[in-house]
């Protein structure tokens, strides 16, 4: 009587390793960045203090970069598919490692603005670059759970990333997270151009084309447009609460200064391994789907943070990593739709475009969470709880428009 063989683990081809290594540099690339733009939220109630600003000219700290990031997203638009996307990905982080330095270097507020501004120009098209990329490289039917691996990066800078800022911060000033997170991105870079492949098969005809036409054949369409107001729609509501939760939870809530990390710590630990359980969800149930569920299940802790009373740490805790759980899990399922809603010969333009508008919700949103609240003569933060009515109006009108995309599935041919 013979044994059965033992159940072998599944063989990785070189296409796969191949892919799983892009996954990892671009995962990488988002790290860096997402770092450099989250650390300035919890930096808050410091920078507000060294730089006798008050929260509504902190909170134009977070829009600059956004904002700045939404405008240079639509000029790169007219231009980007015309050239290689390895080569596109590389220049662009290159610049986005100098403007964090410069961020580093800032003496003043108005410095520091400036530099957020420099920062927002190459980071918004950084992130619009992955996107594309991960769109062009993976088939649809596996593209979400290679969002979820490449948008687990939140997830680490909030583990890791942004605790170790605010420790550097504490122990050596508020210049030193910029610093590191340059030094990372050089060493990022360097990985990068060994891994990433050349991805020239959208390039075909768009050279003869005047760079004007390719950002009117992208917004021309009006599927584009459906698919551009789902993405705003997506950050309208939460960028509406995100930048001022350090601020409310330390005067509100009773979170000390010391204890902010715990915040991003335990919310990071969770979205670690629930994102790459959104992808593979958003695979198997449908993308449209899971991207219903999860932002529907994403309102109640947004309406729980933005009226949270004093509580104890541990209460506190699982209300924002719900926060984080939900509300960067419904951009897994959300990001593949995007990527497949252009044909992959304007994919590129089309996410630039996409960047620019999310870039420039977040950067309104911002400004207007800003404006919603106000202090008390004891310096509590009143009005936060209409940021979280927001985000219900929003949630509620997104998941009724999603249904309203049209896809296209098949990605462009990887060439190198």
């Amino acid at each position: 009587m013979s044994t059965p063989a033992p159940a072998s683990a599944p063989i990785l081809t070189p296409m796969m390793v191949r892919e799983r290594l892009l996954l990892w540099s671009l995962a990488a690339i988002n790290f860096t960045h997402i770092v450099d733009f989250m650390v300035m939220m919890p930096l808050g109630p410091q920078l507000t203090k060294l730089f006798h600003v008050s929260d509504a000219e902190f909170g134009l700290l977070v829009s600059a970069y956004s904002l700045a990031a939404g405008l240079s997203g639509l000029l790169v638009s007219m231009v980007i598919d015309r050239f290689e996307r390895k080569r596109a990905l590389l220049l662009v982080y290159a610049g986005f490692a100098v403007a964090t330095l410069a961020c580093g270097l800032a003496p003043s507020y108005g410095a520091l603005l400036a530099a957020r501004v420099a920062a927002g120009v190459f980071g918004g098209v950084l992130g619009a670059l992955v996107q594309t990329i991960v769109g062009d490289a993976v088939p649809f039917e596996r593209r979400g759970q290679a969002m979820g691996l490449v948008m687990s990066a939140f997830s680490m800078s909030t583990v890791a990333g942004v605790p170790l800022s605010l420790w550097m911060a504490s122990r050596w000033g508020w210049h030193m997270p910029f610093f590191a997170i340059t030094a990372a991105s050089l060493v990022v870079l360097m990985v990068a151009w060994r891994s990433v492949p050349l991805l020239r098969g959208h390039m075909t005809g768009v050279s003869a084309q005047p760079p004007i036409t390719q950002l009117k054949r992208v917004l021309a369409e009006p599927n584009h447009w459906r698919a551009f107001a789902l993405s705003m729609l997506m950050l309208s509501g939460s960028f509406s609460i995100i930048p001022y939760i350090t601020i409310y939870t330390t005067s509100n809530v009773g979170l000390s200064q010391e204890q902010v990390p715990y915040v991003y710590f335990a919310g990071g630990v969770a979205t670690l391994f629930t994102a790459r359980l959104w992808g593979h969800l958003t695979d198997r149930w449908g993308k449209v789907l899971m991207f219903r569920v999860i932002s529907v299940l994403a309102v109640l802790p947004m309406l729980a943070l933005t009226h949270l009373p004093v509580v104890a740490l541990p209460v506190l805790l699982v209300v924002t990593t719900a926060f984080f759980v939900f509300v960067s899990g419904r951009m897994v399922p959300g990001m593949a739709l995007l990527t497949a809603a252009p044909e992959p010969s304007v994919r590129g333009s089309f996410m630039s475009v996409n960047g620019a508008l999310q870039s420039a919700a977040m950067g309104v949103s911002a400004w207007v969470g800003g404006l919603m609240i106000s202090r008390t003569p004891d310096g509590l933060v009143q009005g936060y709880g209409r940021a979280g009515w927001l985000a219900l109006a929003t949630t509620l009108v997104m998941v009724w428009w999603v249904g309203r995309l049209r896809l296209h599935t098949q990605p462009a041919p990887v060439r190198g």
